[in-house]
């Protein structure tokens, strides 16, 4: 088998692989550093060529997927998930607070008329 054959891999590996293609290629990347790398990402996911006999059955690990999602596209330009949501929440206690204030002022103004 030459370098690079890609007849043990099964029909779902080979659709993984382009779908992943696709995706490194409408991020930017050229087409031979795409499908380098979406190979990599399923060899790393399932484990290499599965159509023989030995490694069947094994669990896939989707993390490198998930990783590249995560740091792809215009989520590498900008804040991960987690300083989003804690900015958010943080923007809501200072709304909450506020709110609050504002709440007991007005009972304070009630109280003393």
């Amino acid at each position: 088998m030459p370098k690079g054959d890609k007849s043990a891999y099964t029909d779902k590996q080979k659709r993984q692989a382009a779908h992943i293609e696709q995706g490194y290629e409408k991020r930017g990347l050229s087409e031979g550093e795409a499908e380098r790398r979406a190979w990599a990402t399923v060899n790393k996911e399932t484990g290499g060529g599965k159509k023989s006999g030995a490694g069947r059955g094994q669990p896939e690990n989707h993390g490198p997927s998930r990783k590249g999602g995560r740091l792809g596209g215009a989520a590498a330009a900008s804040r991960t998930a987690a300083e989003r949501s804690a900015s958010a929440k943080n923007r809501r206690h200072a709304q909450a607070s506020c709110r609050g204030r504002q709440l007991s002022q007005s009972t304070q103004e009630m109280a003393l008329a």
